[in-house]
């Protein structure tokens, strides 16, 4: 019974049906037009005594069995019009990248061409970026003059998203080493199970240091299939940058140094691509072209289970009918 209460899941196999309901208010003139026509007129010189004379409770239930013929009746064209409760599961299947996303944490990153620095510009378009893959496994690696994976490969997203809140400058030897970045961002994929392997390395600088050089990182990238689309960060010509002094933390102007070329080598021969990013709007850009070029293939299959509930309606209307029948022949008997 309580699935009957559940209207958002329930539809009618046969809903013509419902137009029998047009006989209910026929039912209901005629039943008023029997009423007065069955009252016999008799011609009294007083209606006096009449005033005193209170009908029995026979005489006031007995519309009670018109009314449970009507009960019955709506009960039946509701069980012919066959409601019936529909459960919908979804299966979804999809075809997840492996991504990893491999980010400077070196001391330019505390440039404040974009805002408030570039360190944390990568991290909300990051974030963004994410939310925007939730069929697709991504993991997190850091770099600066060594490299770190700061979030192996995962699908829980929610974890992902809280161990790149946490990175920022300092926490690795400082420099800028690309090769290093590469390397371990290859690393975390050579063993991924997706139909691709994508590496996005975020960059402001020039590599100047680490154990793996940016050459090396680039032939074992290409050795993995791992495509990798490459940014470089950092406004033309100089960016603030603060700088402790004396005096305390200053602004200093700094020229902006960026290895193109690298970048744009590393990209062209992985089959990725190279980005700048001169501020905030064209960084989010960049992460919002590289996810229409990495498409993930969902589908989503939905499937639909009818239980009947026309049953229930069908005793109602058996049991109205019979209570019905009962009561005109016992209780509410008639002489005429």
């Amino acid at each position: 019974m309580s699935a009957l209460m559940d209207w958002k899941h329930i539809s009618f196999a046969h809903p013509y049906f419902f137009g029998l309901l047009l006989l209910i208010p026929i039912m209901i003139w005629w039943q008023l037009r029997k009423k007065k026509e069955d009252n016999p007129a008799i011609r009294l010189t007083t209606l006096s005594g009449l005033g005193t004379i209170k009908p029995t409770w026979r005489v006031r239930f007995r519309p009670l069995l018109f009314v449970l013929r009507i009960i019955a009746l709506v009960a039946l064209i509701v069980a012919l019009a066959r409601p019936q409760s529909s459960n919908v599961s979804e299966s979804i299947d999809s075809e997840g990248i492996d991504i990893v996303l491999s980010v400077d944490v070196s001391g330019s990153m505390l440039a404040e061409d974009l805002k408030p620095n570039r360190i944390e510009a990568a991290k909300k378009v990051a974030a963004d970026f994410i939310d925007q893959r939730p069929t697709d496994r991504i993991g997190l690696v850091i770099f600066s003059g060594e490299s770190f994976t700061q979030c192996p490969i995962t699908i829980d997203h929610n974890v992902l998203k809280e161990q790149l809140s946490q990175i920022k400058s300092g926490v690795l030897v400082d420099g800028t080493a690309i090769g290093m970045g590469l390397a371990t961002g290859v690393d975390r994929l050579r063993n991924a199970t997706g139909k691709s392997r994508v590496l996005i390395l975020l960059t402001d600088g020039v590599n100047n240091t680490g154990l793996i050089d940016p050459s090396t990182a680039l032939e074992i990238a290409k050795a993995y299939k791992v495509r990798v689309y490459t940014i470089g960060v950092g406004t033309e010509g100089e960016a603030p940058y603060p700088t402790p002094t004396p005096y305390g933390i200053q602004k200093q102007m700094m020229p902006v140094q960026i290895d193109e070329p690298l970048l744009k080598k590393i990209s062209a021969e992985t089959g990725g691509a190279y980005y700048r990013a001169t501020n905030n709007k064209s960084l989010a850009g960049i992460y919002q072209k590289i996810d229409k070029l990495e498409k993930t293939k969902v589908e989503i299959s939905s499937y639909k289970q009818y239980s009947e509930l026309f049953f229930p309606l069908a005793c109602i209307a058996l049991v109205c009918l019979a209570l019905e029948l009962l009561l005109r022949y016992t209780v509410f008997r008639s002489i005429t």
